[in-house]
């Protein structure tokens, strides 16, 4: 019935769509690139779209359209990751502070509205500053970003379900706390959940893109699409499609997950049904 509702939902299809071509391309990048994405070639610096090389090449001769292609396993790989972070201490944090309530509740929520008080991508990057540039303190800094998105989430959640009868009666049963979290809150949760995951992951490409862009994502020569508008930024004037591409594929990785996002909230919203 999910999948049926969501397939029949034109905006989720087409953000279902997207997102399917951008995670088969990475899959796939070993045998779409035309060109290997490190290696460099100084005859052929900075030229335009050619048969050659698709997208042209960058300052040091590298193709652009295998360095996008290659780009786009570093992104996936950094915003997922980042968001199953996120998504598990948010939850862990948010099902304590709902839960227990008290103390407990009042120390993990200012500490999440700790965080929240900065704008995430000075907080990645002051994470990044104290822990080193690298990509998997990337996946680190963006989760420990969005995990007070989360967090609230489950939070809320909890408050409204922790007192409802089926709650009480397996409280009644002798059932432990942990279990009944699990067992009974977390999987009332997932709506919700589901929803916030997408829209990170969005929100978390946007962010690795920035990142790369100053020089803070994954190290170079490995391609990502953020450090690769950042080498092409010098020449905007006498070559702009070396950002052009680039920025199209993050373009199009963020409009999936949005449009996805935006469907699941129609899909599962219990009001619609």
């Amino acid at each position: 019935m999910f999948l049926k509702r969501l397939l029949k939902n034109k905006i989720g299809l087409i953000g279902v769509i997207v997102i399917g071509l951008n995670i088969a391309v990475a899959l796939a990048a070993p045998l779409l690139a035309t060109h290997d994405p490190l290696t460099i070639n100084l005859e052929a610096q900075a030229v335009p779209p050619s048969a050659q090389h698709w997208f042209g090449t960058d300052e040091y001769g590298r193709d652009i359209y295998s360095r996008v292609i290659y780009g786009s396993r570093i992104s996936l790989y950094i915003c997922l990751l980042s968001v199953v972070l996120a998504t598990v201490g948010g939850v862990a944090t948010g099902a304590a502070a709902g839960y227990f309530g008290g103390l407990v509740d009042n120390v993990i929520m200012r500490c999440m509205d700790a965080l929240m008080s900065f704008p995430a991508i000075l907080l990645a990057i002051a994470i990044l500053a104290a822990l080193g540039p690298n990509l998997y303190n990337v996946i680190i800094a963006l989760g420990v970003v969005y995990v007070p998105r989360f967090a609230r989430i489950v939070r809320s959640s909890v408050l409204s379900l922790k007192e409802k009868e089926f709650v009480e009666a397996s409280r009644a049963m002798g059932n432990g706390n942990i279990y009944i979290i699990f067992r009974h809150i977390l999987p009332n949760c997932t709506a919700p959940l589901i929803v916030q995951a997408t829209a990170s992951l969005a929100y978390a490409i946007l962010a690795e893109s920035s990142l790369g862009f100053l020089g803070l994502g994954a190290p170079p020569p490995a391609p990502s699409w953020g450090n690769i508008l950042s080498d092409a930024r010098n020449f905007m004037m006498e070559n702009p499609m070396m950002t052009v591409f680039p920025g199209v594929a993050i373009t199009l990785a963020v409009l999936g997950f949005n449009l996805l996002g935006d469907a699941l909230r129609d899909v599962l919203d219990p009001r619609l049904k």
